[in-house]
């Protein structure tokens, strides 16, 4: 190549660039938008577990507004806090819903992957895990130490115990057919059974290990409310339209209460004081009181479309019902027992817990 030609395409290399203009850096690649934050989680709340539509509510207890909707799993039904309200246990079922008067046998198949305890982190406002439980969970209740959920498993004729720190079902008792309602007793710690099918509840005393032992009730057992000094424990029949007082000390059933015509209790919770325990019933709508001295019904509300699950304020002041087919939560008045509101949630709610939140105190 001559001197010519090697100085004519130097100029021309020259005159693209400038023609060009300087070079320009390859643009920066896009960061995606950080996830926003969770809201936070009320000092006081009402978690509500939606079965149909799979989730949890929280509503702030304060304002009664709606402050987040967590999504679960399938079929959330029973429901408890740990001690210092950091934490919830939800009973998940992958068994399909078969409402009064649906053949069992035309429904599909269980999903047992479904089955399990859900996990909520109430600091984080999530779910955290999902637990094994054995099949179809209804309902919880923990333990006083907060490391074992106790669960009904309502197709499997057992009760299910689980370790929280090891995530296993460390032993299960068995139990009469269908159980439901899961409470421990106060001050004993010995846990009590629901049978709907036997009619029945299962005492499990987990420091002997021994069979359960029964305590016979009315038809359809659905739950148990004990006073808070241990001493009675009331068990709705809804099938019965009664409730049965049992004297827990001595393990045997002291007195029934007859309810008016077409009465179908359900949920049962008891008064911080021990004074009353309040019922839903279910399709009759209504919330009974009763006296706990008299074991007589002295007050009713209707509370709303088949209230379920039921809760009460730490003060005892008011009351929280789950409403399944209404969608919504009845806030009810004990004074006075009437309705002072209702709030909308999810599609079927069933569970209900009032959860006070530790609140961390800051570093100084």
């Amino acid at each position: 190549m001559t001197r010519r030609t090697i100085a004519f395409a130097a100029a021309v290399t020259v005159a693209l660039t400038a023609a060009c203009g300087p070079s320009q850096p390859p643009p920066a690649a896009t960061q995606p938008a950080p996830a926003p934050a969770p809201p936070k989680m009320p000092d006081v709340g009402l978690y509500v577990t939606n079965e149909t539509s799979g989730d949890l509510t929280v509503i702030d207890a304060a304002t009664l507004k709606i402050v987040s909707t967590i999504p679960l799993g399938k079929r959330p039904r029973g429901i408890v806090s740990n001690a210092d309200g950091t934490r919830l246990y939800v009973a998940l079922s992958g068994s399909p819903a078969a409402p009064p008067g649906v053949d069992e046998k035309t429904l599909p198949p269980p999903d047992r992957s479904a089955d399990g305890i859900g996990v909520v982190d109430l600091q984080e406002g999530k779910l955290l895990k999902v637990l094994p439980s054995g099949t179809d969970p209804e309902q919880v209740a923990l333990s006083p130490d907060g490391q074992q959920v106790y669960v009904a498993n309502e197709d499997a004729a057992r009760a299910s115990i689980v370790d929280v720190e090891t995530g296993k079902v460390v032993e299960t008792f068995k139990t009469g057919g269908e159980p439901e309602g899961v409470s421990v007793e106060p001050g004993n710690g010995r846990v009590w059974v629901t049978s709907e099918e036997d009619g029945a509840v299962f005492v499990i005393d987990l420091k002997t290990k021994r069979s359960p032992r029964s305590i016979k009730v009315g038809p359809r057992p659905r739950s148990v409310a004990f006073l808070p000094d241990g001493s009675k424990a009331y068990v709705p029949s809804e099938n019965g339209g009664t409730l049965t007082v049992i004297d827990v000390p001595k393990m045997r059933a002291l007195k029934t209460i007859t309810l008016d015509t077409g009465m179908r209790p359900m949920g049962t919770v008891a008064a911080p004081d021990g004074k009353h325990v309040y019922v839903s019933t279910g399709r009759s709508k209504m919330v009974l009181a009763v006296n706990t001295s008299t074991d007589t019904v002295v007050g009713s509300v209707e509370a709303g479309v088949r209230p379920w699950g039921i809760a009460i304020s730490r003060d005892g002041a008011t009351l929280y019902t789950a409403n399944g087919p209404g969608g919504d939560v009845s806030v009810i008045d004990v004074m006075s027992m009437q309705v002072r509101q209702r709030v909308s949630v999810g599609t079927g709610p069933w569970g209900i817990a009032v959860v006070a939140r530790a609140v961390p105190t800051p570093s100084r």
